[in-house]
């Protein structure tokens, strides 16, 4: 135990110190999370098997389902309130994106477990939602805990945490580079030069471990069905502008509905008992819509299916996948964008024979693309899935095209929408942020933390020659003016009440600045600049809510730190180390 003590220490400064340290952390990390991802699957299709009597085949593949078996849908619903009573919570569960965008990937491990739980609970007994939201939270939240033991730096830790829910991902589809863009476009928001070993490290010691178990990923190998064009790219960047429409409506749809849910009497805790009702009679439609689509994938990709079919299981599908997430079933639209991106590529290929001048393309090829293109309006990571793309189909040409879809999809979301849908449901919640980009160091700036504490101050009454009495000239550069309550009223620079001329028995607040503004403690850098610059001075008062003066605070200073913490991000960025 003694040497255990004396070890751990030199472990940890060597992983700060080293790169290589890092890596290694990153391998054993991503070999577990591809284990999570495993065990978490299987829980899920244990529950299926369980309550669906099902044998090899998948749950959305399903011909029929008796409306006995479909209970099994609000009876989920009854399982989450259990879960619910059971842990009280007065604030939502920290996923992988807000975590490395706002706590510098800081994860509490209650949050992961809760996550993980609901998500399984809500997949295994059928509602329309992917897992995937709980593979990304299982292993960013391990990284989490493996990386506060270690005590790494804020950089590095937001690297691991990436690492491990890219990991995860990458070990449910059998796909390393997915996984790894995942991590880097969704969990981490850039391509730094620090993360690109630790993350490739981790994406493939997760699909190794999944592959030395004989398991393969979600989607097998399915090969290119035609010789890919020049004017194809054109028609398939019209799929992807199609495809983000429909992502952004999916968003909407899902986000009203949920609004919708909150405003009316119905208890939050009944709500998924009552989404689960509502599922009964779309699964009796179409077993399709049932949990996250993988069967109904593979069936629809190799069976001819009528247009008409494809089209009402594409509507069924957004209901299906709205009532879910807006009546409170935890999971993702990960693999359901990816489902309804497929049946959006195979109606568009199918109805573009009647549009004039225009030639004919393969159902399997736009379906592949508009997989992608969907996903990337819902989820986001253009790269993320072409690389999905290339993985699936092992033919660079289509990647080629499921990057320029991808990327029509994407800058059409961005300009109409602006959020993926893990940052819209944030944002719903009143963040403000559009990726994981790290954005949390600016909130720890605040004005409390920076503030210059003891300042001086005089009563709004005295006067300019009381004020030379107590202030002479190098004894202070600013005095706040406070008024009888002592709240904030003014700000004097001492040097303007020594000029010649002045009246030695007027009020020394005729010299206070006009535009002397104050701000709370827990103010940003962010609010502090902005500030600034409307009012146009050139130092704040920094005031508790009843307005007395706590601090002071100096555009130079604010402006300083500001500097030092976007070059330290800048370090951070290329995997400059200080030690």
């Amino acid at each position: 135990m003694r040497s255990l003590r004396v070890l751990l220490p030199l472990f940890r400064r060597s992983i700060r110190a080293s790169e290589a340290g890092l890596i290694l952390v990153a391998i054993a990390v991503g070999g577990a999370a591809g284990l999570l991802t495993l065990l978490q699957k299987d829980m899920a299709q244990g529950l299926q098997r369980l309550l669906y009597g099902l044998g090899t085949e998948r749950l959305s593949e399903l011909p029929f389902i008796s409306p006995f078996r479909l209970l099994a849908l609000p009876l989920g619903g009854l399982v989450l309130l259990g879960i619910a009573l059971l842990v009280r919570r007065r604030r939502a569960p920290i996923d992988v994106v807000e975590a490395n965008a706002l706590h510098g990937g800081v994860i509490p491990p209650s949050d992961s477990l809760l996550v993980s739980a609901q998500t399984i609970v809500s997949n295994g007994f059928g509602a329309s939602v992917g897992l995937e939201a709980a593979y990304a939270q299982a292993g960013g939240g391990l990284a989490s805990v493996v990386g506060t033991a270690l005590r790494l730096r804020r950089a590095d830790q937001r690297i691991l945490v990436g690492a491990g829910a890219g990991a995860a991902v990458g070990a449910a589809f059998g796909a390393p580079l997915t996984g790894a863009f995942y991590a880097f476009e969704i969990v981490i928001g850039a391509y730094t030069p620090a993360a690109i070993a630790p993350v490739a490290a981790a994406a493939l010691a997760a699909v190794l471990v999944v592959r030395s178990l004989g398991l393969s990923g979600y989607i097998s190998v399915i090969p290119s069905a035609e010789p890919i064009f020049a004017a194809d790219y054109v028609v398939f960047a019209f799929l992807g502008l199609l495809c983000a429409i429909i992502g952004v409506a999916l968003m909407r749809a899902v986000t009203l509905l949920e609004k919708g849910v909150r405003a009316s009497p119905l208890a939050e805790r009944w709500r998924p008992v009552v989404g689960g009702l509502l599922l009964i009679p779309l699964a009796l439609v179409s077993p399709q819509v049932l949990s996250a689509g993988h069967g109904a994938l593979r069936l629809d990709l190799t069976m001819s299916v009528s247009v008409e079919l494809l089209a009402m299981v594409l509507l069924l599908k957004m209901a299906a996948s709205a009532i879910s997430i807006g009546f409170g079933f935890r999971g993702g639209l990960f693999f359901a964008s990816l489902f309804l991106g497929a049946l959006v590529g195979q109606i568009f290929a199918m109805m573009l024979p009647f549009v004039p001048g225009v030639g004919q393309v393969d159902p399997t090829d736009a379906a592949l693309i508009g997989m992608a293109a969907l996903a990337v309006a819902v989820v986001g990571g253009p790269m993320t899935m072409s690389m999905l793309v290339l993985e699936t189909t092992h033919d660079f040409t289509l990647t080629g095209v499921a990057v320029t879809a991808g990327l029509c999809a994407s800058a059409l979301v961005r300009e109409t929408f602006g959020f993926s849908f893990s940052t819209w449901r944030l944002h719903t919640r009143g963040e403000t942020i559009r990726s994981a980009r790290d954005v949390g160091w600016a909130r720890t700036l605040t004005a409390g933390r920076m503030m210059r504490r003891g300042v001086a101050t005089a009563d709004l009454s005295t006067t300019i020659q009381e004020f030379r009495r107590r202030f002479p000239l190098g004894s202070t550069s600013k005095v706040v003016l406070i008024d009888k309550e002592e709240r904030f009223a003014g700000i004097v620079a001492t040097a303007a009440a020594w000029v010649s001329d002045l009246d030695l028995d007027s009020g020394v607040n005729l010299l206070a600045d006009p535009d002397a503004g104050s701000v709370k403690p827990d103010a940003d850098i962010l609010t502090i600049m902005r500030t600034f610059n409307d009012t146009e001075s050139d130092d704040l008062a920094i005031v508790d809510d009843d307005g007395h003066v706590l601090g002071l605070l100096s555009e130079r200073y604010v402006h300083r730190r500001y500097t030092a913490e976007i070059e330290k991000a800048q370090r951070d960025l290329f995997g400059e180390r200080d030690g």
